[in-house]
């Protein structure tokens, strides 16, 4: 076997601020787009909150909340403390609003000194938080997470109202906000409705109290990137898009009622070359016998990436447009593909050659949801795990 020769291009200045050619390029354009085109589907009076938790799905929480910042969003939604401290360290003033229950409750306190607003789901917790408000002399915002048939967190239907009326009652929190999770507004309408419906049942019931004990928050939201598309009625005051704005389809055939663009492109570049006689073996276990001689290019990417390991002996990735299969198992750093084809396509494959994994190359296009497919699972999965060490860099063009 004998490695290639060929000279290396040089890096692109894209790759200038990295040195291992494993990186994701995020569109600033696309995501302008998609936000602009989710807030064509709502009502004037209707808000949005950008979900950026879990690093923006992958895409970088800094980059896809400066972008929702600039597009007018009213409140970022971060699934920790620590991502709102980040926001707030770097500059951002917006509201956050921390979108699960926080425990321990020594935590709490970081919400006063980050100007955080709690997702409340339980009356221990608001007990705690109002103490904490009235020894600072201090209002805290928060929003109340009601279950209305999701079974994570939130209290339940029946005892939904009392709970609000209670926390209202607590002069050191000002109740906000309250909310829900819809649980499959992707492929169940009737589920859906129905969820919506109790939830809207128990916002009417505390808004309808006598005077002076109603409840009535700025913000009722519920809607998630779906349910922002297919259910205009449970847009509430505010949404919460977070898959459509990183331009994913939430739903089967969603792209045939809204025009989505994908804001991540994940590259690699070609790093060895090999001819390969017929009966060799690739990678860990022998899962590939060559069944003619191949030739084979090894990439700067593997699981530690974030790229799925059930990717092996059955994913695909792009180099001079041309889709080409994985070969043998995807190892920790380094993945092997069959690129004997593009040679006789007459496409010299060549060290440095840019290889993309998610997004868009020449006429042919990969996308989050297909490699989902690959890995039997979603596209949020996908994106979510794309690696802390992959370089995340803006394009702006």
């Amino acid at each position: 076997m004998s490695a290639a020769t060929s000279v290396a291009p040089p890096p692109s200045s894209v790759e200038s601020s990295f040195h291992r050619p494993c990186w994701v390029e995020i569109s600033a354009e696309a995501l302008r787009s998609n936000w602009r085109t989710l807030k064509s589907k709502l009502t004037k009076d209707v808000q949005m909150l950008a979900v950026v938790k879990a690093n923006a799905y992958g895409l970088g929480l800094l980059n896809a909340s400066r972008i929702a910042v600039d597009e007018g969003a009213a409140y970022l939604g971060v699934s920790s403390v620590e991502e709102g401290i980040a926001l707030r360290d770097a500059g951002f003033s917006i509201p956050i609003l921390i979108l699960g229950s926080l425990y321990p409750f020594e935590s709490f306190s970081l919400l006063f000194q980050y100007h955080l607003t709690p997702t409340i789901a339980s009356l221990d917790a608001a007990e705690v938080l109002h103490r904490m408000a009235t020894e600072k002399n201090q209002r805290l915002p928060v929003h109340l997470k009601i279950d209305s048939g999701f079974g994570r967190i939130g209290v339940s239907i029946p005892t939904a109202a009392d709970f609000i009326e209670q926390v209202a009652k607590k002069s050191g929190l000002l109740v906000e906000g309250i909310y829900t999770h819809f649980a499959s507004s992707d492929i169940d309408e009737d589920y859906t409705r129905a969820q919506a419906q109790a939830f809207l049942a128990v916002v009417k019931a505390v808004g309808d109290l006598p005077v002076g004990r109603q409840v009535r928050p700025q913000w009722i939201h519920m809607a998630n990137s779906s349910a922002l598309l297919r259910f205009p009625e449970t847009h509430g005051t505010m949404v919460r898009p977070g898959l459509a704005f990183y331009g994913v389809p939430p739903y089967p055939l969603a792209q045939n009622v809204v025009a989505l663009s994908p804001a991540l492109t994940w590259k690699s570049r070609v790093i060895f070359l090999k001819m390969v006689p017929e009966g060799s073996c690739i990678s860990y276990a022998r899962t590939w016998i060559a069944k003619r001689p191949t030739r084979v290019a090894t990439l700067a990417v593997g699981y530690a990436d974030g790229l799925p390991r059930l990717l092996s002996n059955k994913g695909q990735v792009l180099i001079g447009g041309k889709r080409l299969p994985i070969l043998g198992r995807v190892t920790m750093d380094m993945t092997m593909v069959d690129v004997t084809d593009l040679q006789a396509g007459g496409q010299a494959c060549r060290i440095g050659d840019e290889v993309v994994l998610i997004g868009r190359q020449g006429a042919e296009e990969i996308t989050a949801s297909e490699m989902a497919d690959w890995a039997q699972t979603n596209a949020y999965e996908i994106l979510c795990g794309i690696g802390a060490r992959v370089p995340r860099v803006m394009a702006h063009g």
